[in-house]
């Protein structure tokens, strides 16, 4: 269903998401080129591959409202079209007001009419002024949300210290990162800059990229005397994902802190560890398998990047909703659930025998072996041909010859 131009100036259509039904700018109607990234070309940011950020965003925030048990706020600062914030407004039980808001305002006016169009405006408010600005004036007692979701076009980074203050103790805090060149390594010093640590550019860098995101947010929230505990995070397409709880206190950040480090890795032997702590006088140059010189990578998060509880609770949210993309993110649920955060880095099979010159075994059979000689190991929900492993580097990649010699 196609709209002409007459409303707001620019071409647009009705779309169907979860519950709702909303208008948007007609992407293709902005595309000269087939290399031109259509969402940032519309005069109203809009990102259809941003479906399953905003339906695990809705279990995430039913999870959380099931955990507090009582009516929540929710704010989202890059409203855009609105779609996230009316979707929490009408199919979230327990939600007593969305405030939405865009600096742009042509945004404000398709947010006022796709709260019109699915029958939200008594949850809704409408706000019109930078991001940090708006959170901001919520940093006071009694003005603050239980939940904030930032998700803007690029780095959260700058929006991560007005958030947490505009957060309640044991609120709920959303974090979407698409800067994937500097938080993957591509642009270092741009993470460096933005992020406060140093990036790898590994087979495992969306994991890392969760964590720079993860450690960022634990750094800055320290400095207001408030921790923070990582519930869950993922990585999809073009983006990084984490949501983590906060706790006020002095002790509450300290404890965040502890899990702060570095990540050690040889780009020749693919051995890897991590060492806690903030500083790096005491680490070793030289890899422990095969002498050559290791990368440093960090200060990051190396805590658990998702809590088991809290996966199950979305698990179980996701049955109940039956959203379109279900399956898809049960899978990436159940395997967080089993995935074992505490050790940082997944091994990639296809490069392992890539490295080796052997044919790709499959991941089940990798992992059935690694258990068989007494290891952790499970697929990683960062990448599907991806194992999370406690097995140091030449075991793995004797495991995998193993399981080719089987095979052939």
């Amino acid at each position: 269903m196609t709209r002409t131009d007459f409303d707001f100036g620019f071409p647009t259509e009705v779309i169907e998401e979860g519950k709702g039904k909303f208008l948007v700018p007609r992407l293709k109607a902005f595309v000269k080129s087939p290399s031109e990234y259509a969402p940032s070309k519309a005069p109203v940011f809009y990102n259809p591959v941003m479906k399953l950020n905003r339906d695990i965003a809705v279990l995430a925030l039913q999870a959380y409202q099931r955990i507090v048990d009582r009516e929540i706020s929710a704010c989202e600062p890059f409203a855009g079209c609105g779609i996230r914030g009316v979707r929490f407004a009408v199919e979230v039980n327990g939600v007593k007001e969305v405030v939405m808001n865009d600096i742009s305002g042509k945004a404000v006016q398709i947010v006022k009419y796709n709260t019109q169009l699915n029958d939200a405006g008594e949850k809704v408010k409408f706000r019109h002024q930078d991001a940090n600005l708006l959170l901001s004036r919520h940093g006071a007692p009694r003005k603050r949300f239980d939940v904030i979701d930032v998700d803007p076009f690029g780095s959260p980074a700058p929006y991560i210290d007005s958030a947490v203050r505009a957060l309640r103790d044991g609120g709920l805090l959303a974090l979407t990162a698409t800067d994937m060149a500097p938080l993957c390594g591509v642009h270092p010093k741009a993470c460096i800059r933005k992020y406060g640590g140093k990036p790898l550019r590994t087979e495992y860098c969306h994991e890392l990229a969760a964590r720079l995101l993860a450690g960022c947010l634990a750094t800055i929230a320290a400095k207001h005397e408030i921790g923070v505990n990582v519930v869950f995070s993922h990585s999809a397409d073009h983006y990084v994902r984490v949501y983590a709880l906060v706790e006020y206190g002095a002790k509450k950040a300290d404890e965040s802190l502890r899990n702060m480090g570095y990540v050690l890795h040889c780009f020749r032997c693919f051995h890897r560890e991590s060492r806690n702590g903030l500083s790096t006088l005491a680490f070793p140059e030289e890899c422990c398998e095969c002498g050559s010189k290791l990368s440093v990578g960090g200060p990051l998060w190396l805590g658990e990047l998702s809590d088991k509880d809290f996966c199950q609770r979305l698990e179980e949210e996701a049955k109940q909703k039956k959203l379109e993309r279900g399956e898809r993110i049960e899978r990436t649920l159940r395997l967080a659930q089993n995935e074992n955060d505490t050790s940082v880095g997944y091994y990639v099979v296809d490069k392992l025998c890539d490295a080796l010159n052997l044919p790709v075994p499959s991941i089940k059979k990798v992992v059935e072996g690694l258990r068989e000689e007494g290891f952790q190991a499970s697929p990683t929900r960062f990448n599907p041909k991806g194992i999370r492993s406690n097995a140091p580097a030449a075991r793995i990649k004797e495991v995998v010859s193993k399981k080719v010699r089987v095979d052939l």
